[in-house]
């Protein structure tokens, strides 16, 4: 349970940890690979093994969320994709009633993502996500990715937020630790970002599986 009232600011992230990260999954795990394998006309397998190796070969940096990169890569039209399965695009069963206990509680609520503003365009308006939050922040408007000191220090420096009085929510150990490094005292790991996927807990942090269990009183 966080000590809420040590707790200003919260900055959460989006996919996996607001949504339900089943969409994102489905998207670049399966959309991707089956529209390579038909554009190059090669086996679906083939398809996979290489979308894998592109991944991993931008893994953490801007480009690996960036949708202009993968549209110039993959010569595929990425939002027109994403559109087609937006059905997909669900907000968790436990993050309204928790956005709404913050807010009523008087914390300022950031939403920090690594999504594409097209992406988190797409989400808002299909969740309405937006009606909770205070402030919507794209990394991308800052050209690097929460896996790195330098976006920390942007943000802090354009927001202001007290780092000792941040609590930080995330379903990336690697973006948890960037955290950790930068200074935010209040850390908690999401252990089940895709509801088809079994629990995932991260070493080191406190993880939450329902929010519903630490609202604040």
């Amino acid at each position: 349970m966080p000590n809420w009232s040590n707790i200003d600011t919260v900055l959460l992230d989006m996919d996996g940890t607001l949504l339900d990260l089943h969409f994102d999954n489905h998207f670049w795990l399966e959309v991707i690979p089956h529209q390579l394998a038909k554009q190059q006309q090669i086996p679906l397998q083939q398809a996979r093994e290489q979308m894998a190796a592109r991944y991993e070969a931008v893994q953490g940096q801007i480009q690996w969320y960036c949708l202009d990169y993968w549209q110039q890569q993959l010569q595929l039209p990425i939002m027109t994709l994403k559109r087609e399965i937006q059905h997909l695009i669900s907000i968790r069963d436990d993050a309204k009633v928790f956005l709404q206990a913050l807010k009523n509680s008087g914390k300022e609520l950031i939403l920090l993502t690594n999504a594409h503003r097209d992406s988190l365009s797409l989400k808002v308006e299909r969740t309405e996500l937006d009606r909770y939050l205070d402030k919507l922040v794209s990394t991308h408007d800052y050209g690097v990715s929460k896996e790195h000191q330098s976006l920390w220090q942007q943000v802090q420096s354009d927001l202001g937020f007290d780092k000792k009085r941040t609590l930080f929510v995330d379903d990336s150990a690697a973006v948890l630790d960037a955290a950790k490094c930068f200074g935010i005292n209040h850390l908690l790991a999401v252990a089940n970002p895709d509801s088809k996927q079994p629990h995932k807990p991260l070493a080191g942090y406190e993880n939450v599986t329902d929010y519903r269990d630490i609202l604040p009183a």
